[in-house]
């Protein structure tokens, strides 16, 4: 008898309904209360519920590759800490323990009833500095982890319901913006207390041997769900392989690959073929890798389906030590997390369109369009910093255009409001639009790139770029034209200076970064575009 057995139906699916709403409310509840307009405006954060094993029970729909990684977190914070008591609160953001990149700082705090955990609850947040070499703790050019910023492991930061102010100082007096870094801080501990407050009260209603066995049944449902989705696709291999730009150090491309086996109701995915770890930032730690596979996974096949362990049981991945998707120390990794996330994304929808070619999809941007600025306010004679991506062209689908100007993939969050932008920061957006004609031509076309010019208005400033496809395109699929490639423009005095991909350089009062970002492939041969779309085309090009 499965677990699922002894709770009947409509319990499972109130359950499941009601431990994801603990999930989404301590999400809404860390948005409402940061500081930041990264994670206020941009949401570039997540929660989730985990058993007191360290299995994700339910997320928050939010961030992709947050959610598929912070299982990593949690059970390094499980490993960490001998036994957790009411009130404590472990933090970490370093990579090689749990981590994804050092922006990304992971709170997990435990949920006790009758005396006993029962249950963790983690959220994940994006902070726009971590100190580092470049304001945002970005920069395109480091060759090893201890450039990119502090590096924190599983340490517990609240001890029974008190913050540990040694520790504290210690992390604040090693980045650029403190007070908004400790109001950020104290949102994630805010939507700890959510959680934990959320679950208890699901506990009182239901039971705790209840919400125990419900956690187990929901992760064996999911499991079954997703063992029939993959039954579903053809047995086989099929390989893909794509490439990222350069590492930033150097101008040469790195290639990812990957080899897709089902077999049954179990899938794998081989990674080998794929370049060794490089110089410079674009290394990607294994859980990065992995929740960029997760996703794929079930963007081809049934969204619905819970997305918790149980989910990803069928699926193996095997990643080679030492290569550009599974690192070793101290590799730097900011962009792995970022720009390498995307592309795994890219080579292992294609290799499953090749098993499923009528779930297939061209190409999306392939890039988050990193960009941080720091520098002075001299409003308030502070530091700040800015830390934002770029929406860009979705790729094309068998019936349907790609979407024009939307963040895809593993990013999901939203742009940064230009008037939210214009007031914290001594910044002004001088051109946010469309641009026309990126996206790759096709039976269906891919989506629109778009172009964000931002003017700084205070002394010099520090801009650091961390993109991707801008020499190598959006591919298209079955006959259509790949997407238009990005551009970085620094405007100085009406004239364009073209830079590169990833770097960091100064910017000074008037000048004006340019940010154009890719297009969308296209899918099937451009010759059998419908006439009316290919008029709508024309007259959109006009305006």
């Amino acid at each position: 008898m499965s677990r699922g057995d002894t709770i009947d139906a409509i319990t499972l699916e109130v359950l499941r309904h009601a431990f994801t709403a603990v999930a989404e409310e301590m999400n809404a509840n860390l948005i409402r209360s940061a500081y930041s307009p990264n994670i206020k405006e941009r949401r570039d954060c997540s929660s989730a519920l985990f058993d007191a094993e360290g299995q994700m029970i339910a997320q928050a729909e939010s961030i992709p590759v947050h959610l598929g990684a912070m299982p990593f977190s949690v059970a390094a914070a499980v490993e960490a800490v001998e036994s957790f008591s009411p009130g404590d609160v472990v933090v970490l953001n370093d990579p090689y323990a749990g981590g994804a990149h050092l922006p990304d700082i992971t709170f997990v705090a435990p949920v006790f009833a009758e005396g006993r955990l029962i249950a963790l609850v983690a959220n994940r947040a994006h902070h726009a500095d971590v100190g580092g070499k470049e304001p945002g703790s970005l920069a395109g050019d480091t060759v090893e982890i201890y450039q990119e910023g502090l590096r924190i492991p599983p340490i517990r930061l609240w001890r029974r319901g008190v913050v540990d102010r040694d520790l504290l100082e210690l992390v604040l007096l090693n980045v650029r913006t403190s007070g908004e870094r400790w109001g950020d801080l104290r949102a994630q501990y805010a939507a700890c207390r959510t959680g934990i407050d959320r679950l208890s009260e699901v506990i009182d209603r239901f039971g705790l041997e209840t919400v125990s066995e419900g956690m187990g049944a929901i992760l064996d449902y999911a499991e079954r769900r997703m063992r029939a989705e993959i039954a579903r696709i053809p047995d086989g291999t099929a390989t893909f392989d794509d490439v990222l730009d350069d590492d930033g150090v150097t101008d040469e491309p790195i290639s990812i690959r990957v080899s897709v086996t089902v077999d049954g109701d179990r899938i794998t995915f081989d990674f080998a073929g794929t370049a060794p770890q490089v110089r410079g930032p674009v290394n990607a730690v294994l859980a990065v890798t992995t929740s960029a596979t997760y996703y794929a996974v079930r963007a081809m096949t049934d969204p619905e389906i819970p997305p918790n362990a149980g989910c990803y049981r069928p699926i193996a991945i095997d990643a080679p030590l030492g290569s550009v998707v599974n690192p070793e120390p101290p590799a730097p990794v900011v962009g792995g997390n970022l720009e390498t996330s995307q592309r795994v994304v890219d080579v292992v929808l294609g290799a499953l369109g090749r098993l499923v070619p009528e779930r297939a999809i061209a190409a999306c941007q392939g890039s988050m369009n990193n960009l941080a600025i720091g520098g002075t306010d001299p409003r308030i004679d502070r530091p700040y910093s800015i830390y934002e991506t770029i929406a860009g062209g979705f790729g094309a689908r068998p019936t349907r255009d790609g979407v024009d100007g939307i963040h895809s993939h593993m990013t999901n969050t939203l742009n940064t409001p230009i008037e939210a932008l214009e007031i914290a920061y001594p910044l002004r957006v001088e051109r946010y639009e469309l641009r026309k004609g990126t996206g790759g031509a096709g039976r269906t076309r891919g989506g629109l790139g778009v172009r964000r010019d931002i003017r700084s208005l205070g002394p010099d400033a520090r801009v650091s770029l961390l993109t991707e496809r801008r020499r190598q395109r959006p591919y298209g699929i079955a006959g259509g034209e790949s997407g238009s490639p990005g551009e970085n423009v620094l405007i100085r005095d009406d004239e364009e200076i073209m830079l590169p991909a990833k770097g960091s350089l100064s910017l000074a009062y008037g000048e004006i970064i340019s940010v154009r970002t890719p297009g969308g492939g296209g899918y099937g041969p451009p010759d059998e575009r419908d006439p009316e779309a290919i008029d709508a085309d024309r007259r959109e090009e006009r305006v």
